[in-house]
This record gives structure tokens, C-alpha cells and sequence, in this order.
């Protein structure tokens, strides 16, 4: 299962001052270059936010951003004159940006921005210093900066003690600064994630006592930051948090509805709890999608449809009178409910359509039973998974967390079992692509008509045919063609 951190220990600071060192050494070709530039122009300059928090998690990057007091003109200046492309379409929020060999540049103009309550949308202004651009971001291990080119390290609001203690905290205090961009408290969240932080608990408590107030973000906005936490290293660190705030029921109310009430008398497994470890289990089975489907990890489709996988069950819970509870078609339903909510956040057609598809198929393996599935089960099984197959490997396997060792072990073994079934066909068949054994021009040729809905019928039945029989010669499919369209009258 994915590790989770728990209680981690704090950084020492001697290696934070180290991990820094090193990383401003490896950048030098630009911050040293680009801090002489801007000096020489008259204009401050400071490597800011994400690429200082990394560089004292010892991690690297080649996407640097900075922060300077020059306005977007005098910045596009000084980067035509050193970069190799330039860009801007965040002119309207004071950035510009350019690349430069292996380094990718955006430098943003010293800034403030907040929400009016009824705004979807910040509202920019330019501030004329760094300290009152580092008090505008969103927590304090965000709010560090490096000056340039002396390489001074401005911390006004205690980022390097915070990151150290590996804590999520915002520089005032979290009322204010969720006021002014509530989409931040997904942020917190997002962080939390990302670098298996803990989070403070006046933020939390600002989080659950605000959470209404995410309704004014756009859905874009809310889907990309959902996007980002599901796709981090603890997605579970996330959602727990937006569960436990209250911000879930705003912008994923499927998930905390997975917390069923339990009783007694009707027994079943705790659905949300089932849920995240499906979740988790998904994320170690990542890497078969990159060796066998070429998907590289992260991979959104399969980890938000293990999310998704039982949102049906709230829906199709019954109660039978010997205590057994039942989620009938929750496959179904949830796949209904799954696209639904995806709409709502303005996903992509294609991405809805793949997590719909495996919400809907992942209940599809329990009909394999001990291998009873004839070959043409198992063509229809790839057919209807079609180009979501290997995530479906990945889904299925995942939604198996029963704590029986030999119920666990025999479900992988028919598992594998299918999968070894499917690899034989595929290397026989073409499954991948799979198709009638004749066109539709020899259809037509053969049947004597023109382009139309009989046309189509006859390819359905083709089809039907290959999947139940296999590949056959055009000389079979021609004769059961032919008793097909005499049968028809």
C-alpha cells in the first residue's frame, strides 16, 4: 500500500541550509545571469514560492519562477534579450515567460489579489515590494524568495521553521487569507498531499468554518487543484482533509457520502474506508499501466475511477431481512452519478467517458467466477473495456482489499488467469482491433444493396458473430451472411 507518513520528523536545519546551497549552484546559469539582467535594468529580482520550498526538500526542477518589482513591459524586454521563446499569456496577472536552453522561466510582477464576495475571478494588483508580495501567498512554505543576485534568503513569515516541522500554515492568518482566494483551502489540501505535510490546526478549523465559500471558484479552477491532489504522491492526506472540512460536500459530495451508517444488525464493509485503500492499491499497481499501456504515472483516469468506483452504493443500499446488505446495479449507478459530477467540474469528454466507462465495468470480472467465461466472454470483456483495458487490470485488481489472505490469493490467481486468457486471444486474434470478418463494401456487394441502416444491421450481426466464434474465413461469413439476410425475408 502506499506509505502514508505519519508524525514525520523534523528537517534539520543545517541540511535545509545544504539542500539550498546545492540547488542554487546547479540553477546559477540562470539566476545568476537573469539577477544581473534585472539589477543592471534598474529592477529587483528574487526566485520565489515553489522552487525555494524544493530546493530545501532537496528536490530539483528546470521550472523556475520569480517575482520583481519591474512591470510586464520591462520584463518582456529583458527576457527577449536572453531567452530562446518567449510567451504572455499571463500578461494580465503580471507574468512573462520564456525558455531558456533546459530551463523554463515565468517571472511575475510584484502582486496582490483578492475575491470580492461575489467574484469568480481575482482581482490583480501590482505591489512595489517583495515582502508585501511574499504577505499575499498562500502558506508559508510558499512565501520564501531568494534575492538576486546577492542570493539572500527572505523568510519574513517563518517558512523555513514550518517546512522544517513539515506543517501547512498560511503567513497571516488563515481567515484572511481564504477570504481573499478561497480556492486556497483546496490548496492546503493539495499541499498536504503533495508533500505529506500536516496541516495546522487554526487552518483547519478556518477550512471547516469557510467552506461554503469555495462556491465562487469556478469549477475549472476547483477541477485542476482536484486533478493535482488526486495525482500527488498521498492523495489520501487530501481527501481526508476535504472530508473532514466539510469542502468535499461543495465540490465532490460523492465521497463523504460513502460514509454509510452502520448497525448491528446489517453488516457491510466501510465504504469509504474501502474506497481510499482501493485508491492507495490503484497507485501501486500504476507502474503495469506504463510497461503494459504505455500510460505514463500519475495516471488521473485510473486513480479518480478507484475513487469514483462505488459512489452508486449510497443509492442501491437494501436491506434483506437476514441482515445482508445489498448494492444492487451500483455499478451502473455510479457510473451515471461519476459522469455527472465530471460535467459539473468541466472535465474533458474524454476523460469523462474513460472513468464512466471503468466505474461501470469494474464489477464485470466477478461474473469470471473460477474461469467459467467461454472465449466469446472474454472477447466482449475487451470489446466493452476497448481502449480502457489496462486500467481496468488495474481497477479490478485494486478493489480487492479483503483481509482473507486465501480469498485474496485466489482472486488474483483468477485474475491472472484472465489476463493470460486475454494475452492468448489478443496474440491470436487481433483483439485489440477487433472486427467483422467482412466489410462493408462486401456487404453491400455480397447482399446486393446500397448504403444504409441494413447495412449497418449487418455488420452488427457480423460482429456478433466474430465475437462469438472467432476469426472465420470470408467464405463462412459470406454463407452466414447469406442465411442471416434469407432468414430476414
Amino acid at each position: 500500500m502506499t506509505d502514508v507518513p505519519d508524525s514525520p520528523a523534523p528537517m534539520r536545519l543545517v541540511d535545509v541550509q545544504a539542500a539550498v546551497a546545492a540547488e542554487l549552484d546547479r540553477i546559477a546559469p540562470v539566476i545568476d545571469e537573469l539577477g544581473a539582467l534585472f539589477a543592471a535594468a534598474g529592477h529587483e529580482l528574487a526566485l520565489v514560492g515553489g522552487p525555494v520550498r524544493d530546493a530545501m526538500l532537496g528536490r530539483r526542477s528546470n521550472d523556475l519562477d520569480f517575482t520583481t518589482s519591474a512591470r510586464p513591459e520591462q520584463t518582456d524586454r529583458i527576457l527577449k534579450s536572453w531567452g530562446d521563446a518567449w510567451w504572455d499569456m499571463g500578461r494580465d496577472f503580471g507574468t512573462i515567460g520564456c525558455r531558456k536552453g533546459e530551463w523554463v522561466v515565468e517571472v511575475t510582477t510584484y502582486r496582490s489579489e483578492a475575491y470580492d464576495p461575489d467574484s469568480r475571478k481575482p482581482e490583480v494588483q501590482y505591489g512595489d515590494s517583495l515582502a508585501g508580495d511574499l504577505g499575499r501567498r498562500d502558506f508559508t512554505v510558499n512565501a520564501m524568495a531568494v534575492r538576486l543576485p546577492s542570493r539572500e534568503l527572505e523568510d519574513p513569515y517563518g517558512g523555513v521553521v514550518d517546512l522544517a516541522h513539515r506543517v501547512i500554515r498560511t503567513p497571516g492568518t488563515p481567515e484572511q487569507s481564504f477570504s481573499d482566494d478561497p480556492l486556497r483551502m483546496m490548496r492546503a489540501a493539495r499541499f498536504a498531499a503533495q508533500l505529506g505535510f500536516s496541516v495546522d490546526p487554526a487552518v483547519v478549523q478556518a477550512m471547516t468554518e469557510m467552506a461554503d465559500r469555495i462556491q465562487i471558484i469556478s469549477a475549472e479552477r476547483v477541477r485542476d487543484e482536484l486533478v493535482k491532489l488526486v495525482c500527488a504522491p498521498h492523495p489520501r492526506l487530501g481527501l481526508e482533509l476535504l472530508v473532514e472540512t466539510g469542502l468535499a460536500d461543495r465540490v465532490l459530495p460523492e465521497l463523504p457520502a460513502l460514509k454509510l451508517e452502520r448497525d448491528e444488525h446489517h453488516r457491510h464493509k466501510d465504504v469509504y474506508e474501502h474506497t481510499l485503500t482501493v485508491l492507495e492499491q490503484a497507485i501501486d499497481l500504476e507502474p503495469r499501466l506504463a510497461t503494459r499501456g504505455d500510460i505514463p504515472a500519475p495516471d488521473f483516469v485510473s486513480r479518480f475511477a478507484a475513487l469514483m468506483h462505488d459512489v452508486g452504493k449510497p443509492r442501491t443500499r437494501r436491506f434483506q431481512d437476514d441482515g445482508v446488505v445489498t448494492f444492487h446495479h451500483h455499478d451502473v449507478v455510479g457510473a451515471k452519478l461519476t459522469r455527472k459530477r465530471m460535467k459539473a467540474l468541466k472535465f474533458s469528454n474524454e476523460q469523462i467517458d474513460a472513468v464512466g466507462d471503468l466505474v461501470e465495468l469494474h464489477l464485470r470480472f466477478h461474473g469470471y467466477g473460477s474461469g467459467e467465461w467461454t472465449d466469446s466472454a472474454v472477447r466482449r470483456y475487451v470489446r466493452d473495456a476497448g481502449p480502457q483495458l489496462e486500467r481496468l487490470h488495474v481497477l479490478t485488481r485494486a478493489d480487492c482489499t479483503t483481509r482473507n489472505k486465501k480469498k485474496a490469493d485466489r482472486l488474483r490467481r483468477t485474475y491472472d488467469d484472465l489476463e493470460a486468457r486475454i494475452d492468448r486471444l489478443s496474440a491470436e486474434e487481433e483483439l485489440a482491433s477487433i472486427r467483422p470478418d467482412l466489410d462493408g463494401n462486401q456487404i453491400m456487394t455480397l447482399l446486393g444493396i446500397g448504403p444504409g441502416r441494413e447495412v449497418g444491421e449487418a455488420y452488427k450481426f457480423l460482429l456478433e458473430l466474430r465475437l462469438d466464434n472467432g476469426p472465420m474465413s470470408e467464405e463462412d461469413a459470406a454463407a452466414a451472411l447469406r442465411e442471416w439476410w434469407a432468414a430476414r425475408g
